[in-house]
């Protein structure tokens, strides 16, 4: 009778780990951290460009890495275009990672 080697390779680690460590091991393992960090900046734009912004702001969306943002009023959207530099800083610092590399305002 035989038995199988065990192979050295385990996925399952012993060693505990806390909940946003293990979330953040499956984002990675799946390849959707790009993905999740990009809706978390659509979920969280009121708080990172405020209820002015926000409320006048119809649609958000990406393509690649960049950031497109609709925006009804066309005194706002010349004025952030303006601030397009400070946008984008404020948005990757909410992340913690350079995400957004330009922002298009429609």
């Amino acid at each position: 009778m035989q038995f199988k080697k065990k192979n050295a390779y385990n996925p399952r680690k012993s060693d505990v780990i806390t909940l946003q460590e293990g979330i953040e091991e499956l984002l990675k393992l799946y390849k959707l951290k790009g993905k999740f960090n990009k809706t978390n900046i659509i979920a969280s734009w009121e708080r990172i460009m405020g209820k002015t912004v926000s409320s006048r702001t119809e649609r958000l969306f990406f393509r690649d890495e960049t950031l497109f943002v609709k925006i009804t009023s066309a005194p706002l959207k010349h004025q952030l275009s303006m601030q397009k530099s400070k946008a984008i800083e404020r948005i990757n610092t909410e992340l913690g990672e350079k995400l957004v590399e330009d922002i298009v305002f429609l």
